[in-house]
């Protein structure tokens, strides 16, 4: 008999450690995510700021606010830089309610007296420039997808609709517009959960980790368990020190 309960013990604990390390789930442009719900109309603001062993460098306050408007959804993000050449970047986005599938992408930087205008279109076979767009510097941008991808200057509000529980992994396919790399899968990962300091007091949250399909390098987010907004997260660059985004409010 006690030979029978160290062998069920085994397996439980074998049947535990599989499900702990599923494959990833890969998630399909279009199909309804699980937590859409928690993303709120509203504003909350971040600060950027490096830091290394010779203390913290300030970068800018990053704002993202959420509008619905039916059957979509717009993110309007932007940065207001310090230091000794501020400036300006804009990004207003939309989407399907629910889905989270992109439909259009618009940057508007400004620095150094100049303005630069990017826009784009999301379509489930490419991403081409916004022809329609006035001043749009990417409206010959065409970019053919082997499938979907959802808008990577949204990761932060995509994860949070994921269904992040221990030892979940999703695989999603994204694309920053206009940028070097083609669009690919990455993998975000919930490593454990950990309470740590916010705006209010201590936070209860997911850790969720991704390498950005560079092996050897980490990105860490932290969740906030109730809401699944993100609180903070920290990137480890090549040049020793680290990028931190954490919420202000």
């Amino acid at each position: 008999m006690p030979h029978c309960r160290i062998t069920l013990l085994g397996a439980t604990l074998l049947a535990a450690s599989v499900l702990a390390h599923a494959a990833p789930q890969y998630v399909e442009v279009g199909t309804q995510l699980p937590r859409f719900h928690l993303l709120k109309e509203g504003s909350h603001r971040y600060l950027r700021y490096l830091r290394s062993a010779d203390g913290n460098l300030a970068l800018d306050i990053w704002q993202r606010d959420i509008h619905f408007d039916g059957k979509q959804m717009q993110l309007r993000q932007r940065w207001d830089a310090v230091g000794k050449a501020p400036s300006v970047k804009r990004l207003e986005s939309t989407f399907e309610t629910g889905t989270f599938r992109p439909l259009t992408h618009v940057r508007i930087t400004e620095k150094n007296g100049r303005k630069t205008v990017e826009g784009f279109a999301f379509a489930p076979d490419k991403i081409s420039g916004m022809a329609d767009l006035r001043d749009n510097s990417q409206k010959n941008l065409t970019v053919d997808t082997k499938e979907p991808a959802f808008n990577f200057e949204a990761d932060m509000e995509f994860i949070q609709a994921l269904p992040l529980a221990d030892g979940y992994e999703a695989q999603v396919v994204f694309y920053h517009a206009g940028g070097a790399t083609a669009p690919a899968r990455y993998t975000f990962r919930v490593t454990g959960s950990e309470a740590i300091a916010g705006p209010a007091g201590p936070v209860d949250c997911w850790i969720v980790t991704t390498d950005y399909n560079q092996p050897g390098s980490v990105s860490k987010f932290w969740y906030a368990k109730g809401t699944q907004l993100m609180v903070r997260q920290e990137s480890a660059l090549p040049d020793g020190r680290t990028l931190v985004k954490t919420l202000l409010d």
